[in-house]
């Protein structure tokens, strides 16, 4: 038998491929594919013009930079695809009644559409938190970040024993279902389990039925309380998985829950109640027991009272401070400091390389003195 020819081609021939990795901040994007996930779900994947290898840490989130009716707005959402996909990245929306931002996404984005977006960012994900055993807890669209750790999970061979439990409206409503069952099909450390809360005429469905509760999660996860707990879903859902755990006595230092959007009515209304009493406040300080914040881009600077947040500063000088959350998740109003201290409260909206840089979250961060800002 011959041996086989081995052809060996000059080095010389091969081009080397300069690719920039993504990190936190602002990158322009476009759409290259819209995937309809359901009925009212759809996966919107993102590429940058020249290669940039997208790699974050499973669960983690982009806040998109967007004009709708004419107005720059911010909404953020989880990654749902993988890092093992990097020249990439993909999110999965739910349209919803009278939601600005969702609505617009099905209405409007399209292969070829450019926008910008921040991050990634956020402290819910897999990567930071790790362990050989989980319990993925989601419900309707907060399935997409523990669909990205699972998806990871999958596509690197790890070794980590994994149960995942998804409760949907309806089957019609279950997202990634085929994915879900293929994933199951191919490996055994993956355990799918999805609940669905009512049936509709027309439609059917062998599996567990309501909604997830301590007799179920019983029977899906005996061992449950051995294992890390990422959940994500609406805010009614995670607050009844998490009684249901604390009743259990379970290590909540080992819960994990993601939960961003818009800022909440009761912390805009708490905002502007803060705004009136630091009115009221700040007639009654004298100029020495204020604070000077300087914009060095405008050479603007504004006195302000203690407690006030340098975001707070810049919109009184008529400064616009991109802002998505409100709370110090998003990471979207992230500035630098050049001189001066700041006292910062975040949410995981920021890396430690960041602040070590000099940057800060303006929306959580009240000065101690007087401080220089690079805006």
């Amino acid at each position: 038998m011959n041996n086989p020819s081995i052809s060996i081609v000059n080095s010389d021939a091969f081009v080397p491929v300069t690719t920039q990795t993504w990190s936190n901040g602002r990158h322009a994007v476009r759409c290259v594919k819209v995937i309809q996930e359901t009925w009212d779900v759809a996966t919107y994947c993102f590429m940058a013009e020249q290669p940039v290898m997208f790699f974050f840490k499973p669960g983690q989130f982009v806040t998109l930079e967007l004009e709708i009716n004419g107005e720059q707005v911010f909404r953020s959402y989880t990654i749902s695809s993988s890092p093992s996909v990097p020249y990439s990245f993909s999110i999965t929306v739910k349209r919803q009644p009278g939601g600005v931002v969702s609505n617009w996404l099905h209405d409007n984005m399209i292969e070829g559409y450019e926008l910008a977006v921040h991050g990634p960012v956020g402290a819910f994900n897999s990567i930071d938190f790790p362990s050989n055993k989980v319990l993925f807890l989601s419900g309707g669209v907060g399935i997409t970040p523990v669909m990205s750790m699972t998806r990871w999970a999958f596509d690197t061979n790890a070794d980590v024993d994994m149960v995942f439990v998804h409760s949907a409206r309806t089957p019609r409503d279950i997202i990634f279902q085929r994915e879900l069952e293929t994933i199951s099909s191919r490996i055994t450390n993956f355990d799918l389990h999805l609940i669905c809360e009512k049936v509709e005429p027309g439609q059917s469905w062998a599996g567990y039925r309501g909604f997830l509760d301590r007799v179920k999660l019983d029977m899906i996860a005996p061992d449950f309380m051995e294992r890390e707990v990422f959940c994500c879903g609406p805010t009614p859902y995670m607050k009844a998985v998490k009684r249901m755990l604390e009743s259990a006595g379970f290590d909540m230092n080992r819960y994990h829950e993601e939960a961003f959007g818009a800022t909440p009515e009761a912390v805009e209304e708490q905002a502007v109640e803060d705004a009136e009493q630091a009115a009221e406040e700040l007639d009654a300080l004298e100029a020495s027991d204020m604070f000077n914040v300087e914009f060095t881009k405008t050479g603007k600077s504004v006195r302000i009272a203690p407690g006030e947040t340098v975001h707070a500063a810049a919109a009184k000088l008529g400064l616009h401070i991109p802002k998505a959350c409100g709370m110090g998740i998003c990471g979207t109003c992230k500035v630098k400091r050049v001189e001066g201290d700041i006292e910062m409260s975040h949410n995981g909206g920021i890396t430690d390389d960041d602040v070590a840089e000099g940057y800060f979250l303006s929306c959580c961060s009240v000065p101690t003195g007087d401080v220089v800002v690079e805006y």
